[in-house]
């Protein structure tokens, strides 16, 4: 077969327009092209210096006979196929694993798997330009190779579809053969860190036998490359440094980079209580801590380590969030300056899918955070299942490749090699602004707690590693060996680090008390933490009218230089005729002017979900289309006097992650009004864990405000099970104390004040909203201007309609069904009935409902309605938290999903649980 066959189909143009691009940029072009190009270049004279594209052209149309190509040659391609062999695969042939033998992987990289043989090993190649070599033998070729790419950190990223990042790295990896290369300082420097990584271990070890700490032996090499880290990034500009991670290692990483104090983490071991009665804390190794540090070089960095409950890779989107609101805060141009760190666990980074949506994230508009350094502690084992049983996937950090972010392979056992790695991806985080992993295989020296038996499911490993030398031990012995330190060195610092250790243990015992240091203290400066009597208290949040009407003239007018469809100009039109004639406002202008005001009082507004920049139900349109360009035109940023910015983005089809985001948000920036929408309140249960372990318990566990805002769509109208119910008895469930607000409200006018009392408040408690959506466009849920300009949230409202001497019948309820059962009782013509509206549901405000309950003095008849089944809704809620009276129920049964599938079915259990207020023979348990 002519071996240039596979060229007939091509065209001599193809080749021409390939190989200049070749010649321009050999590294644009597909690896095996460039291949083919570099190993015709060698052999031009073959060609009789003819264009290679044009010599193969010829040759594939038969114009021109073939050359036979020579044995010389061809041993050429063959060597730039060994050499992209290194780069592709090398990093499966490292010397990585410090406890056991690497899994076989084939093909090997043997030279005769590339038409190569020992007897070319000293003959010298011209592909040796390719790695930046002079002309060398092919072992020359291969030692190099090999140093490169297949000793103690092996490197992927041939993924890479951008071939000025590929040689980016490849320049990179060639300064000094990928060695790292430390002054004698700087490696005592390194060692000094990893004798307090171990030392700190065993000290824990010893003086508290048998507790959880979750240890780091076997990782502690991260210790001395998190110190260089923080070092050279503040030297690159960096100025503040955020960082995440699951329980191991937790506790030596603050006591060793964020200079927690060991006084207070012995308190923690004792079991002490806390010097403040207002929250229960939390265990100590899911404890964050703020503080600022100043560099060898004398730069100072304030580093942030966030808490984190046991759900492991949480709070990678909380950290996301954080560093997205510091930048946004203080170097919005820059957000190089704000360092995100992920640190994972191998089992957690492979196993849990919200890894998959934070990284989701890395580019996008609203959460990209210019590249986040992960990092892998890879004990090779999750609690007790081995890594063949956790995942599919050749390595834990394969999900780095669906951003192609590079990930580098680090034998934990070398300090160096740990230390040199983080250089690099620090490097590339600052040049490329994308992401960047590190996989620090290392192990775990006891059981996933130390209460644990490891040798149960791992005996074999376990043999291995009690047998192993910790990291500190055997980098002391390369030094003594190259005589950078002498004998006595690392006892010297051992003794002088537990000796400090101990005076800390010492006087930690004479403490009573475990002190908490708030996380970000700074940013949350002039707020106060409050009861929930104090969240009861009405705050003044109306607003001028002239201050709303120019928030109005500025959602109100599309700029007369853009085309835009009719819809958009019927509905922008609509919002002024409500504002400037009929002065009946609806619930998306109830919205815009209350963050319009929010912006011209200085407060910044950010809003995120899925499709919130038009909303779901087409009420918001923050943001318009311009008809033929599609360009994006917010409104409200033309409001005249805005000191504050209003951010609004559309979101990837993601809750758990996103939710964390903007958790993480709002954790970093109390002033601004940070908002996540669910496209239905029924999709906030993607986001489930977030809410249980941060929204509603964060201030108790961790004595963390936050402020942050869900708007969760909620109402029965039809649409099925999965969109009628935000499950509002699962938040209600999770209230207590002062922990959160959540509304069910009625009005425009009362969501606006609702709104801007999150903001006007000297605290920050998280607010769940359950909002509507047929009453979106309802023309009796409207409000008027002179509800906006005056007064404050209503927590109640009582009915103004009816004659209260006549009433019998007095209904409690909240939200859209408020509207449902006043249809009713004007169809019927019943004025012995009225309905009160509990706005707020928590804290409940008991104290109005009293005050409501006695103007009804012939009252006899007390109903709790909801349009939720029994078990949902707030039924059960009321029941443990309204004893003033005694009332029936109308609602549906007690059903498993929320609502049914048939419209028809839908309907009537509605229309049933309407006629119960009415009909007390209707009632049934």
């Amino acid at each position: 077969m002519d071996r240039f066959s596979f060229l007939n189909a091509a065209h001599t143009e193809f080749f021409a327009q390939l190989y200049d691009q070749y010649l321009e940029n050999p590294d644009s072009v597909e690896p095996s092209w460039r291949s083919f190009f570099q190993g015709f270049d060698f052999g031009m004279a073959t060609y009789n210096d003819e264009n290679p594209a044009t010599y193969i052209a010829n040759v594939a149309a038969g114009a021109i006979e073939c050359a036979p190509i020579s044995e010389k040659l061809q041993k050429e391609f063959n060597v730039l196929k060994l050499i992209d062999g290194y780069r592709s695969r090398g990093h499966l042939f490292t010397k990585t694993n410090p406890v056991r033998d690497r899994r076989t992987s084939t093909p090997t990289l043997d030279i005769e798997n590339f038409g190569l043989s020992s007897s070319d090993l000293n003959t010298v190649f011209d592909a040796a330009k390719i790695i930046g070599k002079a002309p060398c033998s092919l072992s020359d070729i291969i030692k190099h190779l090999d140093t490169i790419y297949c000793q103690h950190i092996g490197v992927e990223y041939m993924y890479i579809r951008n071939p000025g990042v590929i040689k980016w790295i490849q320049d990179k990896l060639g300064v000094n053969d990928n060695l790292p290369n430390f002054s004698s300082e700087e490696k005592k420097s390194i060692l000094n860190k990893l004798n307090e990584a171990v030392s700190f271990e065993n000290f824990l070890h010893t003086k508290y036998v048998g507790q959880k700490r979750f240890s780091l032996e076997g990782g502690e090499t991260i210790i001395p490359a998190l110190d260089a880290l923080i070092e050279k990034a503040a030297e690159k500009g960096v100025e503040q440094f955020v960082m995440g991670m699951a329980h191991r290692g937790r506790l030596n990483v603050l006591a060793n980079i964020f200079g927690k104090s060991t006084q207070d983490i012995f308190g923690e071991f004792d079991g002490k209580d806390y010097d403040q009665e207002y929250f229960d804390g939390d265990v100590k190794y899911h404890l964050g801590l703020t503080a600022d540090k100043v560099t060898a070089s004398g730069k100072k960095i304030n580093i942030n380590l966030a808490p984190n409950p046991s759900h492991l890779e949480t709070v990678g989107a909380v950290i996301e969030g954080i560093t997205r609101a510091k930048q946004d805060k203080y170097f919005p141009d820059d957000f190089s300056k704000v360092l995100p760190i992920a640190v994972h666990g191998d089992a957690a980074i492979a196993g849990q899918g919200i890894l998959y949506e934070i990284i989701q994230m890395a580019q996008l508009d609203g959460y990209k955070t210019g590249g986040t350094i992960h990092i892998v502690i890879n004990n090779q084992v999750g609690f007790t299942t081995n890594y063949t049983d956790a995942r599919s996937s050749k390595y834990c950090t394969d999900v780095a490749k669906v951003t192609l972010s590079p990930v580098l392979h680090v034998n934990a056992d070398d300090a160096e090699a740990v230390v040199h790695a983080m250089a690099f991806a620090l490097d590339y985080r600052m040049e490329f602004g994308r992401d960047v992993f590190i996989d620090l295989l290392g192990y775990r020296k006891y059981g996933h707690n130390e209460g644990d038996e490891p040798r149960f499911t791992q005996p074999v490993l376990y043999k291995l590693i009690a047998k192993h030398k910790n990291p500190r031990d055997i980098y002391a012995e390369k030094l003594l060996s190259e005589s950078v330190i002498d004998a006595t060195y690392v006892n010297g610092l051992e003794v002088e680090y537990k000796s400090n250790l101990e005076i800390n243990l010492e006087a930690s015992r004479k403490k009573d008390l475990t002190i908490i240091t708030p996380f970000m203290k700074n940013e949350w400066k002039g707020f106060e933490q409050v009861s929930d009597a104090q969240m009861l208290q009405k705050v003044d949040t109306s607003y001028s009218k002239e201050g709303l009407t120019q928030v109005a003239n500025a959602v109100c007018n599309l700029p007369s230089d853009k085309k835009f469809i009719k819809k958009t100009e019927k509905l922008i039109n609509d919002r002024k005729t409500m504002f400037f004639e009929t002065n009946q406002l609806d619930w998306g202008m109830g919205e815009h002017l209350a963050y319009g005001s929010l912006l011209q009082e200085g407060y910044d507004v950010r809003i995120s979900g899925q499709d919130v920049e038009r909303g779901t139900f087409s009420h918001r349109h923050a943001v318009v289309k311009v008809e033929d360009s599609e360009e994006e035109v917010t409104l409200i940023n033309s409001l005249e006097g805005a000191k504050g910015k209003f951010h609004i983005f559309n979101s990837f089809l993601s809750e758990y992650g996103v939710l964390g985001f903007d958790y993480g948000y709002a954790l970093a920036n109390p002033n601004t009004l940070t908002i996540w929408e669910a496209q239905f309140g029924d999709f906030s249960n993607g986001a489930q864990i977030m809410i249980d372990q941060y929204i509603s318990c964060g201030e108790d566990k961790w004595n963390n405000q936050n402020g942050i805002v869900l708007l969760l769509p909620h109402g029965y109208e039809g649409q099925g099970a999965e969109h009628s119910s935000a499950r509002m008895e699962r938040y209600l469930q999770l209230c207590a104390r002062h922990n959160m607000y959540v509304a069910d409200c009625t009005t425009p006018a009362n969501f606006f004040h609702l709104l801007r009392r999150q903001m006007k408040t000297t605290f920050r408690k998280p607010l769940i909203v359950f909002t509507p959506k047929s009453l979106l466009r309802d023309p009796r849920c409207v409000s008027s201007i002179e509800e906006f300009t005056s007064g404050s949230f209503q927590e109640t409202i009582d009915d103004t309609t009816v004659n209260k001497a006549d009433v019998k019948t007095l209904v409690f309820c909240t939200g859209k069904f408020y509207y449902d059962i006043t249809a009713e009782r004007e169809n019927n013509g019943r004025k012995d009935v009225a309905v009160v509206r509990i706005e707020q549901l928590f804290p409940l405000p008991v104290e109005q409902l009293k005050a409501i309950i006695a103007q009804y003095p012939n009252a006899d008849d007390y109903v709790w309605a909801q349009e939720e089944p029994k078990n949902m809704g707030a039924y059960s809620y009321m029941l443990m938290n309204f004893d003033l009276v005694k009332w029936r129920l109308a609602s549906l049964k007690a059903y498993s999903a929320p609502a049914s599938g048939s419209y028809t079915r839908a309907k009537r259990r509605h229309a049933d649980a309407i006629r119960m207020v009415f009909d007390k023979d209707l009632f049934r348990c």
